[in-house]
């Protein structure tokens, strides 16, 4: 099986697929063949994933770059409707925010600063409203839980019963919607 491995000062092995590729990840003093050990108990779930993350490169070739003009209509359109969407929900999620900027991102949907600032990839605008409504409420509630825990999926979850749903859409689709965008 064929890897990319990355050591590091970390305490376990971790195996995740990105770009269509294998990468493990390892403590200094792991030998290679308790990774080896790893990657056979691992070997159901990484030929799973390789083969969804290959239908995901598979599925973007062919896709049609969105111009300039169109990348600035959606930044326009963005600045509009996420702010609206924004000041929807942080009465709902109990919170208030900073500046929000749209951005044309490669691999990024949304983030959170520590001083509330608020980030939105301009992708957004071709995804569902829910999509979209998802992605706003998740960063509103970073405001409470700078984390991903079960705190703050719980505080997602009351204020977005459907996030998990959307949030499935947008890990499905989602790299379709990335790939308009060139370099």
């Amino acid at each position: 099986m064929e890897y990319e491995l990355i050591r590091s000062n970390r305490k376990s092995i971790s195996a995740e697929i990105k770009g269509g590729k294998l990468i493990v990840r390892a403590p200094f003093y792991v030998t290679k063949g308790t990774i080896d050990r790893f990657l056979t108990k691992k070997k159901k779930w990484i030929e799973t994933h390789l083969a969804k993350a290959q239908e995901r490169e598979k599925a973007k070739e062919g896709i049609k770059k969105l111009s300039q003009e169109e990348i600035t209509a959606l930044v326009s359109r963005a600045r509009v409707v996420i702010p609206e969407r924004v000041a929807y929900y942080a009465p709902l999620v109990g919170v208030t925010y900073g500046r929000i900027t749209i951005r044309r991102q490669k691999s990024r949907w949304g983030s959170c600063s520590a001083r509330g600032n608020l980030n939105f990839n301009c992708l957004l605008m071709l995804a569902p409203p829910e999509v979209l409504d998802s992605v706003v409420v998740h960063e509103l509630c970073h405001r409470k839980e700078m984390n991903h825990s079960d705190r703050f999926y719980a505080e997602v979850l009351r204020v977005f019963p459907d996030y998990r749903m959307h949030n499935k859409w947008l890990k499905e689709n989602g790299n379709v919607l990335m790939a308009m965008i060139d370099g």
